[in-house]
């Protein structure tokens, strides 16, 4: 008698067990997050004329974007430290792979707390930030080079779980002498260097819009002051005044990202259809621009005044404000 009443126990504990195992299983499986609808674009930040070495100095930065093509919404971490989120991979045209940096292989071989937030996107919707080659790879020699992306959606430690992104192609030039090696946009479709130059603020706001029309983004933010523009929001000046350098840059490189994506301050990167510029008001080191603006929409036209503030440093002119009032629309 009780050799069975023990058996029905030990039946009963192992059928419960296994009834625990396969809800755990259905649990797993539930959280795993489809992937197949997402995708990762990259393209040059700013792009520059890069040289080896001077990872701070002349960066490649990369601006990466995360888009939701799917019906669901999506969700991934993304490591406050992105080398736990992301990899570059660079090849010769030999087909050689550039080495990772010992920072890269230091930080993933030590154990410690990766810290994360999850990111949701809706259907539709992108997620942009920039990050640098160069912290990642190992660009010693001038040459040509194949530039492509990893993105980890749930961290480095799943790597079995990557998206991959388009691939770029790098002209890495012979490094020049130190006068030299200041970090200086060029145009996407020449080498030719962009120079922020001694004009008059209206033609400052003008070649501003202008560059947002054309989606000329290196042009657009020539004469932006992107850190007078980002510590204009108070609590953004709170968190900036309160960071470290490095967290500061980081900042200002994920804003100026969100604007290019128009997740932020809509207002100063949307594309009017036409402008006029009604008035300019400046003295020797301040002033405003006043411009009309039409955007165009399906069955109607929608009038908008914006006042530039610029501001004059080493006798270039910058915005560094704006404001926006509506005018009705026709």
């Amino acid at each position: 008698m009780k050799r069975s009443i023990i058996a029905s126990i030990v039946a009963f504990l192992s059928i419960f067990s296994n009834s625990l195992f396969a809800q755990n299983s259905e649990d797993v499986t539930r959280k795993v997050q489809d992937y197949s609808a997402a995708s990762v674009s990259v393209r040059f930040f700013d792009r520059t004329v890069y040289y080896p070495g001077n990872v701070d100095g002349n960066p490649i930065d990369v601006h990466i974007t995360i888009r939701n093509s799917g019906s669901e919404t999506l969700r991934f971490k993304l490591a406050d430290d992105r080398m736990f989120s992301a990899d570059f991979l660079a090849f010769t045209v030999q087909n050689t792979q550039l080495e990772q940096t010992d920072e890269i292989v230091e930080k993933r071989t030590k154990s410690h707390t990766v810290y994360f937030r999850e990111i949701a996107i809706e259907p539709g919707e992108e997620y942009s930030f920039i990050e640098n080659a160069k912290k990642y790879l190992k660009f010693d020699t001038p040459g040509v080079y194949y530039l492509e992306m990893r993105f980890y959606p749930e961290l480095y430690k799943s790597k079995y779980l990557e998206l991959k992104s388009n691939r770029l192609m790098l002209e890495m030039r012979p490094a020049p002498h130190a006068a030299s090696s200041s970090i200086i946009p060029v145009k996407e479709d020449t080498a030719e260097i962009l120079r922020p130059e001694a004009i008059s603020p209206d033609k400052v706001v003008e070649q501003t819009i202008v560059a947002r029309q054309k989606s000329l983004w290196d042009q657009f933010f020539l004469y932006i002051d992107l850190e007078a523009m980002f510590r204009s929001d108070p609590l953004r000046d709170r968190r900036f005044a309160a960071a470290s350098a490095e967290d500061g840059e980081r900042m200002l490189s994920d804003y100026k990202a969100e604007l290019m994506s128009d997740r932020i301050d809509t207002d100063i990167v949307a594309v009017p259809e036409r402008f006029e510029i009604k008035r300019t008001n400046y003295s020797q080191t301040e002033g405003t621009v006043t411009v009309h603006e039409w955007f165009k929409y399906q069955n109607f036209s929608e009038k908008k005044e914006y006042v530039y503030y610029v501001r004059q440093r080493d006798g270039i002119w910058r915005v560094y404000r704006y404001y926006v009032n509506n005018l009705g629309t026709e």
